[in-house]
Parts: structure tokens; sequence; C-alpha cells
């Protein structure tokens, strides 16, 4: 996946469905970007694949996306696709905006928390996911991206120009539609898939319909 970013919404978005919640727990959904490793990377044209550049750029401050509908039943969240479609990417490490900052042309993985509400009274934008029972973490490998200020690849960019909602001042009303609906079609495995995202038989964690019987602090 490759993003466009400078204060811009993160695209595609990630999207997850998420069932054995108890129903009448409050949760808090959260997400963070944390880097893949600690290299910095090009793309490379005459191949078509992206190469190690050299060592990554100084760590950022770490920030998190607080899910706008938090915090809610898990009934509420179960019954919903959680989408992450408002949250917004930035090169700009001065940003005071709580915008999730990153650095271009560095590989990135976004992760998924869902958190009790009782373990997540301190949950802030600009402070560290917490810690304990109360939280569960959730990775897709899917989803690693590298991010770019301009996409390196022109078919990649028409296809966005024509998907992302937040282009349409870049669409030609008058262009030929056959040959870019081939382009998509070409490209469809682009398309962000619905994940799910499940605490059955993970310890610590309730199942749909049972009670909370925990007593020990987050």
């Amino acid at each position: 996946y490759y993003y466009y970013y400078y204060f811009r919404r993160m695209f595609p978005a990630m999207r997850v469905k998420i069932t054995g919640l108890d129903p009448h727990q409050q949760y808090y959904i959260a997400m963070d970007i944390i880097p893949v490793d600690n290299k910095r990377y090009r793309y490379v044209y005459h191949s078509s694949k992206w190469m190690v550049a050299g060592n990554a750029d100084s760590p950022v401050p770490p920030r998190v996306y607080i899910h706008p509908d938090s915090p809610a039943s898990g009934e509420t969240w179960m019954r919903q696709v959680v989408s992450f479609d408002k949250l917004k990417l930035t090169n700009n490490e001065l940003d005071d905006q709580g915008h999730i900052i990153l650095h271009s042309m560095h590989k990135y993985q976004p992760r998924v928390h869902v958190i009790r509400k009782e373990c997540g009274e301190e949950l802030s934008p600009v402070r560290a996911i917490p810690a304990g029972e109360g939280t569960r973490t959730f990775s897709f490998p899917e989803t690693v991206f590298t991010t770019v200020t301009a996409y390196q690849n022109q078919q990649i960019t028409r296809l966005k120009i024509d998907r992302n909602p937040f282009a349409k001042g870049f669409r030609d009303s008058g262009r030929n539609r056959m040959g870019l609906e081939a382009l998509v079609e070409s490209y469809a495995f682009w398309r962000p898939s619905l994940r799910t995202l499940t605490f059955e038989d993970i310890p610590g964690m309730t199942k749909q319909g049972e009670k909370v019987v925990s007593t020990e602090k987050c």
C-alpha cells in the first residue's frame, strides 16, 4: 500500500469487524502505526521495486488515533464495521493537531487496539496505548505500507483519483471510462479488505454473552 500524506486522510482506509466482545462492557477502539524496521527506502523505477536506501530517520513522537465512536458498548462495536477513514497522516514533525506523524519513504504497520473502558481512563492521542489484560492488539501483514508524498507508480495515482472520495477535484468527467475501469479491475487486490477481530479463546477477555467478573486492576 502507498499513502500520500501531508495532513491527508489515510487511503485506502482500514476497516475491521469485531466479534466476541461482552455486549454490556464499554470499549475504546484505537489505532497506532509503528515502524516495520529501521530502514529508509527508495523506489527503483527500472525494476519497479523498493530498495533499502539507508538507515531510518530519527523516531517521531508516538501518536494514537482514538476512534471517534469511543467509548461504546461491545454490542455497538460488534454490529457495525469499524472504519478508520477519518485517520490523518502527516510528515510534519511539529504537528500539534494530533495527526499520526510518519517519515516519508519508510515502512509502517498499522495496529488496532481494543481496550476495556476501565483500562483506558488515561487514553490519549499523544501517549502510548496502555498495556495489560484489558488491552488487545491486532495487526495484519497485508496492511504494511510504504509512506510517500507522491505516488511512485502513475497507475496507482490514477486509481486513487478514481476511487478516493477526497480526490474529486482531480477527476476529468470527459476521460475514457472504459480504460480506467480496466485499470481498476487489474488492481482489484488493492481494494481494502474487511478484517474480523475476535476475542474468542483469548485469555483474560470475555466472550460474547459472558459477564465481567474479574476485579483485578488493569
